[in-house]
């Protein structure tokens, strides 16, 4: 995790000392294809720090709280630091992310039926009846490939993956009431693939 920060402090000066005095940098706007026809919107706006470095913006906000019978609500802002090895918004680039999220889910590990126990002196639960209530940030590595249609349209290619480390509280679906036994806030740490799909990108300048 202090290798990643490290990583991204680095790719943050560098971003810096690589603007340019240049008075005509574009700027896209774009919109996720992939996930917007299941009703989670994650949109973002890209920007051209130099002639191969961009700085990326983005939100999603998945509001269901039953999605194919799980909690999905999903609220979460992140920025990269991208570099595209032909020139900026062509072509195959790679870069940083961070991301802060908001989440009232299921971590996958608890979709479908079967039992959980704590303890073996606590209540056995339904796996599928429990979620999980709390906070993330996120670091990891962007990759991605950006196409154009038209002199102003794009296509964005991405997936992104990293550590994610995580505050929450686990509660009972039905029952209203904690699973994990505690008072206080649970803390996990896991390597996930966290962001991807395909970005439709007009260029506002």
């Amino acid at each position: 995790m202090k290798r990643l920060c490290f990583a991204l402090l680095c790719f943050t000066v560098i971003f810096a000392s690589a603007q340019d005095t240049e008075d005509s940098k574009s700027l896209y706007v774009k919109g996720n294809a992939v996930l917007l026809p299941v009703g989670v919107l994650n949109v973002g706006a890209e920007y051209q720090l130099h002639n191969k470095f961009t700085l990326q913006a983005d939100a999603l906000v998945s509001p269901w709280k039953s999605f194919s019978g799980h909690q999905a609500q999903l609220y979460m802002l992140g920025m990269d630091g991208r570099y595209y090895f032909d020139r900026a918004f062509r072509r195959w680039y790679v870069g940083l992310n961070i991301s802060a999220l908001r989440f009232i889910a299921q971590k996958p590990n608890y979709w479908g039926e079967g039992p959980y126990q704590l303890t073996p002196d606590s209540p056995i639960y339904n796996k599928s009846d429990l979620y999980q209530d709390g906070y993330a940030v996120l670091i990891g590595a962007v990759a991605g490939y950006q196409f154009q249609l038209s002199e102003k349209w794009n296509i964005d290619l991405f997936v992104a993956g990293g550590n994610a480390q995580s505050l929450y509280r686990g509660y009972h679906e039905e029952l209203g009431i904690r699973y994990d036994e505690l008072t206080g806030w649970n803390r996990s740490g896991e390597w996930i693939p966290y962001r991807g799909g395909v970005m439709i990108s007009y260029k506002l300048r």
